[in-house]
C-alpha cells in the first residue's frame, strides 16, 4: 500500500508524462530521434521520480555565498565608477561589449565557478547588460515597478505578477512565473524588493524571494507542492539591478543568483549544460524584454549613440 508522499509523487510523474505526452503529440509532423529521446527520459526520471528536499545545510551554503557576493555588489553601489560590471572590464573586452549593447544585443557574462555546486544544492550566478537608447531612468523605472501587470512585458516567463505592498522604497510582490524547456514548470513567487540610489544618475534595486512554491497540474486542478519539497526547478532567486542614465539613454544591468537541486552522480554530463542554460536564457529574455518594453512604450529614442561619447563619468 502507498503512503501518501508515494501517492504524491506517482501522481506528480502521472502529471509530468501527460504534459510530456501533449507537449510533443501536439506538435504535428515532429519527430524525435533517438538521442533527443534518450535526454527525455533522462530529464523525466532525473526531476521527476520524487522529491527533492531542500536540506538545511543547502540554504546555509548559498546564504554564505550570498554574502559574498553582497560585499562586492555594496561596493559597487557605493561608486559610479565601477557601478555597473563592465566598466570593471579590461578595455578591449568593455568596447566590444559596448559595441554590441549598442547594435541591441545583450551582453551576458556568467560568474567564474557556476555553476558552483554546494551541498543537495546548484548555486548560479550570471550578470547581464542592456542599452536602452533615448529613454530616462524615469521611463526605465516606470515599466520595472510596474509590479501590477509584469505579464504586460515579460509574457511567457510572467503569467500573472502583483503589487502586494509599498512602503517608501520597499516593495513587497508576487509573480507566477512559467519556464518550458522539454517540461513547462510553474512557481508562485513572492519578494521584497528594495529600492536605493547614488546618486541621480545611478539607482539600483535589491530583491529577495521570500517564498517559491511549484505549482503542479497547473490550469487544471492545480496544487502547491511543499515549500522545499518538490521538484527542486528553483529554491532561491536573488537579482541586483543596477540603473545608469547616460546622456543618450539608460543602461540596464541585472545580477542574478539562483538556488536550485543539483545533479545526481554521473549525469552531469547529460544534464548539466541544461541546468546552466537555464539561469542564462531566463536573464537574457528579461533584460530583452525590459529593453523592448521601454522602447515600445517610449518610442521617441535615438538609436546607435555611444555610451562613451557623452557619459565620462564612467571612465
Amino acid at each position: 500500500m502507498n503512503q501518501p508522499g508515494q501517492n504524491r509523487d506517482i501522481r506528480r510523474m502521472n502529471e509530468r508524462v501527460c504534459s510530456l505526452q501533449f507537449a510533443v503529440c501536439s506538435q504535428p509532423g515532429r519527430k524525435l530521434v533517438a538521442p533527443a529521446w534518450l535526454f527525455v527520459c533522462c530529464l523525466f526520471l532525473v526531476f521527476n521520480a520524487s522529491a527533492t528536499e531542500l536540506k538545511p545545510q543547502t540554504l546555509t551554503a548559498f546564504s554564505r555565498y550570498v554574502e559574498n557576493a553582497e560585499t562586492r555588489i555594496r561596493r559597487q553601489q557605493r561608486s559610479p565608477r565601477g557601478f555597473l560590471t563592465i566598466d570593471t572590464l579590461p578595455e578591449a573586452e568593455r568596447s566590444q561589449a559596448e559595441d554590441r549593447m549598442n547594435h541591441g544585443e545583450i551582453w551576458i557574462q556568467k560568474r567564474e565557478g557556476t555553476p558552483l555546486s554546494v551541498p543537495g544544492g546548484l548555486v548560479h550566478h550570471w550578470i547581464g547588460t542592456a542599452f536602452l537608447p533615448g529613454a530616462t531612468l524615469s521611463q526605465t523605472l516606470s515599466v520595472v515597478q510596474d509590479y501590477d501587470h509584469l505579464p504586460r512585458y515579460y509574457s511567457p516567463e510572467v503569467e500573472r505578477s502583483r503589487l502586494l505592498s509599498l512602503q517608501g522604497d520597499d516593495f513587497r510582490i508576487s509573480m507566477r512565473l512559467r519556464k518550458h524547456k522539454v517540461v513547462t514548470v510553474v512557481l508562485d513567487t513572492y519578494y521584497d524588493v528594495h529600492y536605493g540610489q547614488l546618486d541621480s544618475s545611478h539607482f539600483f534595486s535589491i530583491s529577495h524571494s521570500t517564498r517559491v512554491v511549484e505549482i503542479a497540474g497547473a490550469g487544471s486542478g492545480e496544487h502547491e507542492l511543499p515549500e522545499g519539497n518538490d521538484d527542486g526547478f528553483l529554491w532561491r532567486l536573488y537579482t541586483y539591478w543596477r540603473f545608469v542614465q547616460a546622456g543618450n539613454g539608460v543602461f540596464v544591468e541585472c545580477e542574478a543568483i539562483s538556488l536550485t537541486r543539483d545533479i545526481p552522480t554521473g549525469l552531469a554530463w547529460l544534464i548539466g549544460p541544461f541546468l546552466e542554460n537555464i539561469p542564462r536564457e531566463s536573464l537574457e529574455f528579461t533584460l530583452r524584454s525590459t529593453r523592448a518594453a521601454v522602447l515600445a512604450r517610449f518610442p521617441n529614442t535615438t538609436t546607435n549613440m555611444r555610451r562613451n561619447d557623452v557619459h565620462p563619468s564612467q571612465r
